[in-house]
């Protein structure tokens, strides 16, 4: 049961990405007060846990209303993945995060960001889901489930801290030392990827 919190917990920490969030997420409220910050911060990560926990509880249900095999899934997860480890590794997703963190800095009427692009699309995006569907399809039985979802409410609660941090935080670290996490924790993503698909092909071809 340990080696399946660690795998899930470093896998939804690599997608998730709290560091990574934590430099955006300041940016954005770097107008607002500590405790508007804190309280955008943990809303973003409640909500955000909502939509992962529906994904990670009915996704095979929807899966299965379309006509699609888990094992479809994996592949087309892995693939997912591994661009998204691409994108950290070449920091083309830091890029793309800070694109949409201005955008919604230049609107003015937009204040609280703990619902968008916070919660959805920055922590629950296309990748988080995937992932957590995926490792709920590799659960087997009530005890895996609860220790999957218990490596999602961990890294929940990391993101959480790390937004909370976030001002702090990224005054310590530095841009140089986010840009070496961000790339070392692409490669790792990478590798899971491949993972998923090998599991996926293997099921299939097997």
């Amino acid at each position: 049961m340990l080696d399946l919190f660690l795998s899930a917990f470093v896998t939804l920490f690599v997608v998730i990405d709290p560091p990574g969030c934590a430099p955006i997420y300041a940016g954005l409220t770097s107008g607002a007060t500590r405790p508007q910050a804190r309280s955008m911060a943990l809303r973003a990560s409640l909500i955000a846990g909502i939509i992962l926990l529906i994904f990670a509880l009915f996704g095979e249900h929807l899966l299965g209303a379309l006509h699609i095999e888990l094992d479809a899934f994996r592949i087309a997860g892995g693939i997912m993945l591994f661009v998204i480890a691409l994108d950290m590794v070449f920091e083309k997703r830091t890029q793309r995060r800070e694109e949409r963190a201005e955008k919604i800095k230049a609107t003015p009427e937009v204040e609280d960001v703990a619902v968008f692009p916070m919660a959805m699309p920055m922590i629950a995006g296309p990748g988080s889901i995937a992932t957590m569907m995926l490792l709920m399809s590799r659960s087997q039985g009530t005890a895996q489930t609860l220790v999957v979802l218990a490596a999602l409410a961990a890294v929940l609660v990391l993101t959480a801290l790390s937004l909370i941090a976030a001002g702090p935080l990224m005054k310590l670290l530095g841009t140089s030392v986010e840009a070496v996490i961000t790339r070392l924790l692409g490669v790792l993503l990478a590798a899971l990827a491949a993972q998923y698909v090998i599991d996926g092909l293997k099921a299939v071809l097997g």
